[in-house]
């Protein structure tokens, strides 16, 4: 293999197919309910969540699972994560009761949250705790990118040492920390972007999720774009730059995600990252061509 793939590190951890269900915890974010913001990240259109809102957490479940039953071999676990906007950021009590529902389930194996590092207060951090006492916990947080010129334009909303302190944190009690990735924003260098790969690869970060800067309608990067269109990588960019942070990133850390895709009825641009299989295979064919080798340029 050539880099840290998830589905093979979860075969290894839990001996079977290991499958994320999407849940909701009805959260909000704090770009969004003014704490830091209103308009939220420019490139979040607040939609791709795909749990049932307003359910009950073993209700989500159910559903979610009902939806792949036909696709998942049997003996299938899962992993419940919690993904709406800033999944951490809503009151602790629906918090405990959400996650503490989702590990009571016996084919949940790990609960995972995305959330912002803004948003996990001394409280939050010690049910995410109490939940690990459980079962495995694992907490994603939206980095994107180490650059404050980048961090403004895309209205991040935090700066780098809060970033640091939440990494910091999460290690303290154990609690594996995937970090996010923007690749492809116009108004960063090729070299900024490996520095941002850099970066990530030097801290105690367990897991990575790549993603291609996806230009969405219903977002202000989307209206940026139809005002004056900007210059985003095509495939054959994407992945070069793909291979080179692989490089630096470190052969431990698992590979959440290589690319992402969004919603083909809201995507603007790039049009080529709607056909998913396509992608793959292509960055598939172009690992094998190049002999990719995670971590070969990766310093410590």
């Amino acid at each position: 293999m050539y880099y840290h793939d998830l589905n093979s590190e979860l075969r290894r951890r839990f001996g079977c197919k290991v499958y994320k269900l999407s849940l909701a915890t009805g959260a909000t974010c704090p770009n969004r309910d003014g704490r830091c913001g209103t308009g939220g990240c420019i490139f979040c259109d607040g939609a791709g969540f795909f749990a049932a809102k307003g359910a009950s957490v073993e209700e989500q479940l159910a559903k979610a699972k009902a939806r792949i039953r036909d696709k998942v071999p049997s003996g299938t676990r899962y992993i419940a994560y919690f993904q709406d906007y800033s999944a951490t950021y809503a009151p602790l009590s629906r918090l405990e009761t959400a996650f503490f529902s989702a590990l009571a389930d016996p084919e949940v194996v790990m609960l995972s949250a995305a959330t912002r590092p803004d948003c996990l207060p001394e409280a939050v951090l010690e049910l995410l705790s109490a939940c690990q006492e459980q079962k495995p916990v694992m907490v994603e947080l939206g980095l994107q990118t180490i650059h404050a010129h980048s961090a403004e334009h895309i209205r991040r909303g935090y700066d780098l040492s809060v970033f640091e302190d939440a990494v910091s944190q999460l290690r303290k009690r154990n609690l594996d920390v995937v970090v996010h990735l923007i690749l492809g924003m116009p108004w960063e260098t090729r070299e900024e972007m490996l520095q941002s790969a850099a970066y990530v690869g030097r801290m105690d970060v367990q897991g990575v999720k790549l993603h291609l800067l996806h230009v969405l309608s219903g977002t202000d990067l989307g209206s940026e774009y139809l005002r004056k269109p900007f210059h985003l990588p095509d495939l054959e960019e994407y992945i070069s730059l793909l291979e080179d942070v692989l490089r630096l990133i470190p052969p431990e850390v698992v590979i959440h995600r290589l690319t992402g895709d969004g919603a083909k009825k809201n995507l603007i641009a790039p049009l080529w990252s709607a056909d998913k299989k396509h992608v793959l295979n292509a960055i598939r064919a172009a690992f094998e061509r190049d002999n990719l080798v995670q971590g070969s340029l990766h310093q410590a």
